[in-house]
């Protein structure tokens, strides 16, 4: 278990901190995107904020997960973003389904493997 844990945390995190990086540096190619899908990256985009914002996160979060440090806190940080990516393929880009596939699997995988950190997250009636 702790070997496929491993694995799968490394995966998450070099694919994360690559993607992340890419859209700092630009180093690999944009894909082609249907018109609904291009329209809704236009609209992110013309926010000013939100890639800046989001590809701080992914390389921040990847860059935690390849070095085993706060990984709870990486998939956390990272659970909206694959939702949002699995969401965007499902609905606007089915080229990049298997991916987003992917990263729901093993941020699954990940979040029972570490589900001892999260308990607390479910007190159903927290007290100060």
């Amino acid at each position: 278990m702790k070997i496929a844990v491993l694995v799968a945390r490394i995966l998450l995190g070099l694919i994360f901190f690559v993607f992340g990086l890419n859209g700092f540096f630009h180093f690999l190619p944009q894909p082609q995107m249907g018109d609904e899908a291009a329209k809704f990256m236009m609209g992110l985009a013309g926010s000013g904020y939100f890639f800046p914002f989001l590809k701080i996160c992914e390389t921040l979060s990847g860059a935690l997960l390849l070095a085993g440090v706060y990984v709870p806190l990486a998939l956390l940080i990272l659970s909206p973003i694959v939702v949002n990516i699995f969401l965007f393929h499902l609905f606007l880009d089915h080229a990049g389904l298997p991916i987003a596939i992917l990263l729901v699997v093993l941020m699954i995988f990940l979040g029972y493997a570490y589900r001892e950190y999260y308990k607390s997250i479910f007190t159903h009636k927290a007290e100060i």
